[in-house]
């Protein structure tokens, strides 16, 4: 790959994390293959277990206080 091409799909990644928002450019839109950078792949990899662990403690935190109001009705 050149750098014009390397330079475009920097470029490219830029507008859909703008565009699209960075969870779904992320989780939903592409994997990104075609950026040949390991550690960019290393951080996205990591954000996306970040984020999934985030929803996943929302998710928690909910059902524990649903589970308390519940008990508090009672």
């Amino acid at each position: 790959m050149n750098k014009h091409e390397e330079l475009e799909n920097w470029k490219s990644l830029q507008y859909r994390i703008r565009e699209e928002g960075i969870e779904y450019c992320f989780k939903h839109y592409s994997d990104f293959s075609e950026i040949e950078d390991e550690q960019f792949h290393q951080l996205r990899n990591s954000m996306l277990e970040i984020m999934d662990l985030v929803d996943m403690y929302v998710i928690g935190k909910i059902d524990e206080l649903e589970t308390q109001i519940l008990e508090e009705d009672e």
